[in-house]
């Protein structure tokens, strides 16, 4: 597949929208790549890792292994995200913190319309893509009611949650980071991470390696054998991971970063969202949410910015036919 230095820039880009969105808890980096056409590529990229590449290497040089890796594609989406993560990350911490119902709005927008995108690729409607496509909407929502199970610092489950977590990261609709939360590895890897925990660190990289190398494998399979039918059920989570990124929340329960138990949020405050809790108490470290629900913004303890909420889900929604024009620029990109 023969580039020019312009269309890895034009990677570049889709390597950055992708880590904006995986700096957002909830937001998946899977969808960007699947909308801004990339995905495919991805997963059989990283699908065709194996030893036969250490061969490569050893009796025909760097330049053939590096071509088989799919090196420059690697290279230029990594850095994409590297940059996004640099760059975004603060941004959408903030964001997140003081104005959580327009970052919300935002991409509640954007997955609407990723939604008719990844849709319309689908090449006929049949009874096996309908199922796929409800059965993907079920999954992706029961997932994102899920309570988490609290703490574990059990090194093995901390390999198989790295595993579990990079899975989810590379399906469109289902969170890497609210997976470690539902699984209780959360406060784990956070408290790794601070205390630079060698052991720790390298154990759930390790998870992660065997379940994206594994995973990756098995979408490979799937979009090569039944890609109509791969592709609804890829809709389907992007369905159902609405309920996830609505922008009106109560919360139910919260994790205390502190203990790693979970607790009934009503205990801690009454105003109704851990959000507004935390900007009156500036306290934005302590608790994370663990279970919350869908409300009214009619129903919100708090402004609603209902205006500005529906004038940046139009933002959103716009953002995907900039995406959809960056996919589509040429076959080769």
């Amino acid at each position: 597949m023969l580039r020019q230095f312009k269309d890895y820039l034009f990677i570049v880009l889709k390597g950055v929208a992708m880590g904006a969105a995986d700096a957002v808890p909830g937001v998946s980096g899977g969808t960007i790549a699947l909308i801004s056409g990339i995905y495919e590529e991805l997963i059989t990229t990283i699908g065709n890792i194996d030893f036969s590449l250490f061969n490569t290497l050893r009796q025909k040089g760097f330049k053939a292994f590096w071509l088989q890796l799919n090196g420059s594609f690697l290279l230029a989406l990594l850095t994409g995200i590297a940059v996004s993560f640099v760059i975004f990350m603060r941004i959408a911490k903030y964001l997140l913190e003081q104005h959580p119902i327009l970052i919300w709005s935002f991409f509640f927008g954007l997955i609407i319309a990723s939604i008719w995108y990844v849709g319309k690729q689908l090449k006929k409607w049949n009874m096996a893509s309908i199922v796929a496509l409800i059965l993907g909407a079920i999954i992706a929502y029961y997932i994102s009611t899920l309570p988490s199970l609290g703490s574990n610092d059990s090194l093995f489950y901390l390999f198989f949650a790295g595993a579990i977590a990079i899975c989810a990261m590379i399906l469109p609709g289902i969170s890497g980071s609210f997976i470690l939360v539902i699984l209780g590895a959360y406060k784990t890897l956070s408290d790794a991470l601070h205390d630079f925990d060698i052991k720790k660190i390298v154990i759930f990289m390790a998870g992660a390696i065997v379940g994206l190398l594994s995973f990756s494998r098995v979408l490979k399979w799937l979009f090569k054998n039944y890609q109509n039918t791969t592709l609804a059920l890829l809709t389907g989570f992007i369905v159902g991971s609405l309920n996830k990124v609505w922008p009106w929340k109560k919360t139910i329960s919260v994790l205390n970063a502190n203990t790693g138990s979970v607790e009934d949020f009503l205990k801690i405050s009454d105003v109704g969202t851990l959000s507004l809790y935390q900007q009156q108490t500036h306290d934005f470290e302590t608790y994370k949410t663990v279970l919350e629900e869908s409300i009214s913004p009619f129903s919100y303890s708090g402004n609603s910015n209902f205006v500005w909420a529906i004038l940046l889900m139009i933002c959103g929604f716009l953002t995907i036919f900039i995406l959809e024009s960056l996919g589509n620029k040429k076959a080769n990109i």
